[in-house]
C-alpha cells in the first residue's frame, strides 16, 4: 500500500521512531460515502489532512513513540516553521527535558533524573560531577553544533513534515469521534501486520488530529492540535551555561 507519510513526522518528534499504517476498515469506501467528508474516500480525505497539516506554519505535538533503541520516547512540543520550538521530552519516564529554540540557539534544562538515566555506565562520581554541574539549570549550544542538530532539526516544522510531499493514501473510512474537544473522523491504514488510526477534523480545516500505531516495532500515539499558534519559544531568564564555550 501507498501509505501517508506519517513515518517522516514522528521519525524527526523523537529522532526515531516510524507512525504508519492502521486498522483494518471498519467501513469500505463506497462510492458515495455519507456524513462527513461526504463523496470522498478515506484514501481521499487521509490526502486532505496531510496537505493540510503540511500547510500549517506551527502546531504542537504530544504523545508517546519507541525510538531505534526501544525506548519509549514521551514528548510534548511546539514547532514552527521559523525554527522555533519550546516543549518537554524523556525517555522511558525517566525524568525529562525542557527544550527551546529560538534563532540559531538552542536552550535546554534537565532534571537530575533524566541526567543519572542517561550516564547509566559512567562511573557513579562522574555522573555526580554531571548532576552537579547541569541540574535544574538552563544550557545552551548553537544550534548549528554536531551536539545540537539533530534536535534543532526537529525544531523545524518545515523539515518535520519534508515527507508529507507528493503522497497517496488507501486508507478506509470509519466511525465518527471527537478528539480533545473537536470532531473528527477516523480512518483506518493497514500495512502487513502494523495497522493504525488517523483522526481527522470535520469542521474547518481537515487537520490530521491523532495517529495511534499499533506496530510490534514501533507502537505509539501522537496527538496534534495549536495549528497556526505562536510557539512560546524564548530566550530562558536568568543564568544560563554556555556548553559550547565548556567544550571549547
Amino acid at each position: 500500500m501507498r501509505r501517508t507519510a506519517l513515518a517522516a513526522l514522528c521519525l524527526a518528534a523523537a529522532a526515531t521512531a516510524s507512525l504508519t499504517g492502521c486498522l483494518p476498515g471498519e467501513d469500505k469506501a463506497d462510492s458515495k460515502p455519507k456524513g462527513p467528508f461526504a463523496g470522498l474516500t478515506g484514501g481521499e480525505i487521509a490526502d486532505r489532512a496531510v496537505k493540510a497539516t503540511s500547510n500549517a506554519s506551527s502546531l504542537r505535538m504530544k504523545g508517546d513513540i519507541v525510538d531505534d533503541d526501544g525506548s519509549r520516547i514521551d514528548l510534548d512540543m511546539a514547532l514552527d516553521k521559523k525554527g522555533r520550538c519550546a516543549g518537554t521530552m524523556s525517555a522511558d519516564g525517566q525524568g525529562e527535558a525542557q527544550l527551546m529554540k529560538t534563532g540559531d540557539t538552542l536552550y535546554m534544562k534537565y532534571d537530575e533524573k533524566f541526567l543519572r538515566a542517561q550516564d547509566e555506565d559512567a562511573p557513579k562520581e562522574e555522573t555526580d560531577q554531571v548532576v552537579a554541574m547541569l541540574a535544574g539549570k538552563w544550557t545552551k549550544m548553537s544550534a548549528k553544533g554536531a551536539d545540537a542538530k539533530d534536535i534543532a532539526g526537529f525544531c523545524d516544522l518545515d523539515t518535520v513534515l519534508a515527507d508529507f510531499e507528493d503522497v497517496s493514501s488507501d486508507a478506509t473510512r470509519g466511525r465518527t469521534t471527537t478528539v480533545d474537544g473537536t470532531p473528527a473522523i477516523v480512518l483506518h491504514e493497514k500495512d502487513g501486520k502494523d495497522t493504525s488510526t488517523l483522526s481527522v477534523a470535520t469542521e474547518g480545516k481537515p487537520y490530521l488530529l491523532k495517529v495511534v500505531n499499533k506496530s510490534a516495532k514501533d507502537p505509539g500515539t501522537v496527538v496534534f492540535s495549536d495549528f497556526e499558534t505562536p510557539v512560546p519559544a524564548e530566550t530562558p531568564k536568568g543564568k544560563i551555561l554556555d556548553l559550547d564555550a565548556l567544550g571549547g
